[in-house]
């Protein structure tokens, strides 16, 4: 979810509403950061998430991501049989404050605090009623705070030219409830984007293609405070992504994300491919749609 936030801050009075689909396959199976030749295993996750927000004013902004998840665990055996466990519905949501500390004609600086409010269900259950794990449930049953921070720099070379440092921290809550009265908390996590952007005029269309170098790093989940093994790791990601303004409200892109480091606890799936496409809606206030329009 934290790599679905951060929508741009624009003037007073505009809504953002922001609708994607997002592909997560986990394919490949490491040992440390040693890859193991076994694709016995498979993950994947759907999401399709509906991100919204909000300028009240040229400083504030508030932020909303509500999601619907759809996980699936694939084990196939040596005798070539699948055994396959699935959820779906709707899954936790954030809710963020964010604040533009800075803003003039090469750099901006913009901090944010919010949370991750459990919304999804904890108590989804396999074909033989069994209660599946905490990591393939649509939800946390667990509050969250999340921070967030995002600068950004433009230079006289190349005024479009855009440099951004990005950063996310969750601090995750404890579930209470998990598999009766034990408790379960998820490691907290922290992503760290380092990108670049231009834009470009192509055949009358103007397009904004970005790099984005991604370091992610997750701790190690616990039940009852004690640590579970296989949990945690560190990872690094190439993102290229392209972004297509169809019209000055309405924008549409095309994202991937590929690992090209993993360093996990134990031995883990780690993620293979990542895909994310959406399209971003802005419904101006009365007067600054009669402006766009004349």
């Amino acid at each position: 979810m934290s790599n679905n936030i951060g929508m741009p801050f624009l003037d007073k009075g505009i809504l953002q509403i922001g609708l994607s689909y997002d592909y997560n396959n986990l394919n490949t199976l490491n040992e440390g950061s040693k890859k193991l030749k076994d694709n016995s295993r498979l993950r994947t996750t759907n999401s399709v998430l509906l991100n919204l927000s909000y300028n009240f004013s040229q400083k504030f902004l508030i932020e909303a991501l509500l999601t619907w998840v759809n996980q699936s665990r694939e084990i196939t055996s040596s005798f070539g049989d699948i055994n396959v466990d699935e959820t779906f519905g709707i899954g936790d949501g954030i809710l963020l404050l964010r604040y533009m500390v800075l803003n003039n004609e090469v750099s901006s600086l913009t901090l944010g605090l919010g949370k991750k409010i459990p919304l999804g269900s904890t108590a989804k259950r396999n074909n033989q009623g069994i209660l599946l794990n905490a990591d393939l449930q649509p939800g946390s049953n667990a509050f969250d705070l999340v921070f967030t921070s995002r600068y950004s720099r433009s230079f006289n070379f190349r005024k479009s030219m855009n440099f951004s440092l990005r950063g996310t921290y969750r601090n995750t809550g404890v579930n209470n409830s998990y598999l009766g009265n034990n408790k379960y908390e998820f490691g907290n996590e922290l992503q760290l984007y380092l990108g670049v952007s231009d834009s470009y005029l192509l055949w009358k269309q103007l397009i904004s293609p970005s790099i984005t170098f991604k370091y992610r790093k997750a701790g190690i989940d616990r039940i009852n405070s004690n640590s579970i093994a296989n949990t945690g790791g560190e990872w690094l990601f190439f993102n290229p992504s392209i972004l297509f303004f169809i019209k000055p409200t309405i924008s549409f892109y095309l994202k991937s994300e590929i690992p090209f480091y993993s360093n996990v606890k134990g031995t883990q799936l780690t993620p293979t491919y990542r895909f994310n496409t959406g399209i971003v809606f802005q419904v101006l206030n009365k007067k600054k749609n009669h402006n766009l329009i004349n």
